[in-house]
């Protein structure tokens, strides 16, 4: 205050004696309090109309929002939890908004939850699950508690586990209490076979991906909130910035060959596509780059940006280890994906259709397959743009954020139905919180916390769930993708007979 003092005097008049500063420092006083509080009682005047819409609407709890992560050394035990009671939230913007209705990949919910439909799930159950898990999560009474079992691949964990404590901050007071198992490594390890006959109590293990063949429950990935090793940013700056890039190269200007760029190290399916690079005896309409993250971290990732890839007609999605996180990147490009018959499935990809979303490709034939989508789409243009165009927009539209929130919420409000126990969390186990989590992270993982933060909660209600498919819906659906996907292949095999009988 003293160098304050000396520095505002020198732009006006010099204080010379103790009852002058006394006066001054009073009057500033004065003046910050009255502020203050002008500024609290507007707030709460603001908070009170935005919600108040009708006369029986009360907000009875205040609604704490933290500035991450400026206050971190500050208030770093506080708990930054969004309070809204129970009224409020099971009202929220009844009058301000219409409750739109699911995309139709959200019914998948409750066929991942179908084989503990019958029995519900047992503690016995979740402890099963436990026995892979990188973390056992609780929440309670709007809380997240986490027991850590083991480290998972890089940072895959925090930052699930961050975007769970976004969710509920995004629709606080709307979870039901529940615990559950979750593992964060890659395939799916909770094989259906093995949970036939009498042994008919599967483990419920939440991950990534699964396929057919597996019962694992399929959550939104670790992405979404950011991959910091690779630098990729969370997804709703990242979605704004291949919106951008979409808007460089207009699709009849791009280059009209198919793309992909990655690593091929991880899957023998990924260096069998490298085969079908263009080279000097043959051209499979492909132009396929590998991508070295090691050699991109040492120079910044400078050729990594992903709003710079939308340069080509078609892109190449193909699975790695298992689903790829690259899937969402890709398909948002605007460019038809072309999109390699995959075994594995994450949360949204099944509410997608061949020649709707994205054009199939052969796993046997890549090459062959690649060549004849790529001469498709170049004597189709028109209708190979409009693929790309209404993939991407699924990407854009249901599979933003707040779908994403949207799917989390349903997948544990559905999952929190079926337990037959009270969720209680471990002696041992910790509270996570935005600070106790976002303080201590630094560099870019710390910014990526910070850039997906929920400030507030949802405007919008959670959309209303379709209900299950029936047996013969569900039935129509699959058997919708496997004809568009045998039409497809039918006439690739078609083009290369009349190119070999040509006379």
């Amino acid at each position: 205050m003293n160098r304050f003092m000396h520095q505002r005097g020198k732009r006006s008049m010099k204080l010379n004696n103790n009852d002058e500063q006394h006066k001054v420092v009073s009057l500033l006083g004065k003046n910050v309090v009255k502020a203050t509080v002008f500024i609290v009682v507007s707030l709460f005047i603001l908070g009170y109309l935005h919600f108040n819409d009708s006369a029986d609407f009360k907000l009875i709890t205040k609604i704490n929002v933290p500035k991450f992560p400026n206050q971190c050394g500050a208030v770093q035990n506080q708990s930054h939890q969004v309070h809204v009671s129970q009224n409020l939230a099971s009202r929220l913007n009844l009058n301000r908004s219409k409750q739109t209705t699911c995309p139709s990949y959200f019914r998948w919910i409750h066929e991942d939850l179908r084989p503990w439909k019958a029995t519900g799930i047992t503690r016995d159950m979740v402890e099963k699950a436990g026995r892979t898990a990188h973390f056992r999560l609780v929440i309670h009474g709007g809380k997240a508690y986490v027991k850590r079992y083991k480290k998972s691949i890089q940072t895959r964990a925090d930052f699930t586990l961050w975007g769970i404590l976004q969710l509920l901050r995004w629709y606080p007071g709307r979870l039901p209490d529940l615990e559950l198992m979750f593992d964060a490594d890659d395939r799916p390890i909770v094989r259906s076979d093995d949970f036939k006959g009498q042994n008919m109590d599967p483990p419920p293990l939440f991950r990534y991906c699964s396929d057919d063949a597996s019962l694992d429950i399929v959550f939104p990935d670790w992405s979404f909130w950011g991959w910091a090793e690779i630098n990729i940013e969370p997804w709703g700056k990242s979605l704004e910035a291949i919106k951008k890039g979409n808007n460089i190269t207009q699709w009849k200007d791009r280059v009209a060959y198919a793309y992909w760029k990655g690593n091929p190290d991880v899957d023998p399916g990924r260096k069998d596509l490298l085969k079908c690079n263009v080279s000097e005896h043959e051209d499979w309409n492909t132009r396929l780059y590998i991508q070295d993250w090691d050699k991109e971290s040492k120079e910044g990732f400078k050729n990594s940006n992903l709003e710079n890839q939308c340069t080509h007609r078609y892109k190449i999605y193909i699975e790695g280890w298992a689903w790829s996180v690259s899937e969402k990147y890709i398909m948002a490009c605007d460019s038809m994906t072309l999109y390699v018959k995959p075994r594995f499935y994450d949360f949204y990809i099944r509410g997608m259709m061949p020649l709707q979303h994205y054009w199939p490709i052969r796993d046997d034939s890549k090459c062959t397959s690649l060549k004849f989508a790529v001469h498709w789409g170049n004597t189709h243009v028109d209708k190979a743009r409009e693929i790309g165009e209404v993939g991407s927009r699924f990407i854009r539209e249901e599979v933003n954020m707040k779908y994403v929130y949207d799917y989390m919420f349903h997948l544990l409000n559905e999952y929190a139905k079926l337990l037959k126990f009270k969720p209680e969390f471990p002696s041992d186990a910790e509270e996570i919180t935005p600070d106790s989590m976002g303080c201590p992270a630094t560099e870019r993982w710390r910014d990526f916390m910070a850039e997906s933060m929920v400030i507030s909660p949802s405007e919008e209600l959670p959309c209303e769930m379709l209900p299950p498919y029936d047996r013969l819906a569900l039935k129509e659906v699959l058997e919708k993708k496997a004809n568009l996907t045998r039409q497809v292949e039918l006439w690739e095999d078609q083009y290369f007979h009349d190119l070999t009988n040509k006379p």
